[in-house]
């Protein structure tokens, strides 16, 4: 079974999720974005490996920050981008996802990057151009339902290694709402791929899913156990939209048990890092003391996005057909 991420070469032909790649490629992702980065942490340079190409953003659901960085990486790599909101187009005229795909690739598209409501629509797409010997298109998964987001993980390890240098020493605790978050699930597959002894999930009962400790992860309900001389702590975002159910009792409850504290962080290593996907909830998953200091490395991880994702665009680019 070849794996639908690579081509015929074994470079990469999508980026469908971070479960299943090779550890050499996730290495050369991280190592082709520490050349985009500049002098400092806070600039990535132009380049125009991409000048010709049209980028096509379909947002099937809404993200302000990962559409924009997907964008101002497009043309940072010179790439024509087009932006569609397919909320307001096609889907709402009955059009298949798939219609759209083939109208689209009629207009010479060369990516796809593509976040959608359901798991597996980036799937899908793939199969469907290969499927029709559309090699020369590539498809980024910019976050598909409950299942991956694989350049916010790979941001994620472009970060942890920026900070940290090896991977292979570190203790990371990804806290809060693991069942619903594909982030988590992309971090733990990038974690462990990388060689990370030790991934820690922290949270409630209710929001961690089965199946973390297959994954090699270690399951912790109380919150201060589990962040114990931790080297990373990545906190997710709580899905506001889910907390007026069964699952938690409000967020100043969850804030009390689960908040990332000046008090808690102390608890993990001195020179802890603390991350965040955004966007944040101050005074439900995170404190802003510890939001807004010295520890917190979540605005440069926004600046290393935007260089993971010219990465990941230019290798697929450069893959031959």
């Amino acid at each position: 079974m070849l794996n639908p991420q690579l081509n015929k070469h074994g470079e990469l032909q999508h980026l469908l999720s971070i479960e299943g790649l090779p550890k050499s490629i996730v290495n050369h992702i991280l190592d082709t974005a520490s050349s985009f980065v500049g002098v400092s942490d806070r600039e990535v340079k132009k380049v125009p490996l991409m000048r010709g190409k049209s980028v096509f953003n379909l947002f099937f659901e809404n993200s302000t920050r990962t559409r924009t960085t997907f964008e101002i990486a497009s043309k940072r790599l010179s790439a024509d981008v087009i932006n569609l909101n397919i909320q307001a187009s096609s889907a709402s005229k009955g059009e298949s996802l798939l219609d759209t795909i083939d109208n689209l690739s009629a207009m010479h598209a060369d990516m796809f990057v593509v976040r959608h409501s359901q798991s597996g629509a980036p799937y899908l797409i793939a199969k469907h151009l290969n499927d029709h010997k559309q090699h020369h298109v590539h498809v980024v998964n910019a976050g598909d339902g409950r299942h991956a987001h694989p350049t916010q993980g790979l941001l994620d390890m472009y970060t942890i290694r920026h900070y940290k240098k090896d991977f292979t020493k570190l203790t990371v605790a990804i806290v809060g709402d693991i069942l619903h978050s594909r982030v988590a699930r992309s971090d733990i597959h990038a974690l462990t791929t990388l060689g990370v002894p030790e991934v820690r999930a922290i949270g409630p009962h209710t929001l961690l899913p089965g199946g973390l400790e297959q994954l090699g992860v270690r399951t912790f309900t109380n919150m201060d156990e589990g962040l114990k001389g931790v080297d990373v702590i990545i906190m997710l975002r709580l899905q506001n939209e889910r907390m007026n159910g069964a699952l938690l009792p409000s967020a100043q409850e969850y804030f009390k048990n689960y908040g990332l504290t000046p008090e808690r962080l102390a608890l993990a290593r001195p020179d802890a890092i603390v991350m965040h996907p955004g966007p944040m909830n101050r005074g439900v998953e995170i404190d802003s003391a510890v939001a807004d200091g010295p520890q917190a490395v979540i605005l440069p991880q926004v600046t290393f996005g935007i260089a993971v994702r010219m990465a990941v665009m230019s290798i697929l680019a450069g893959a031959k057909e």
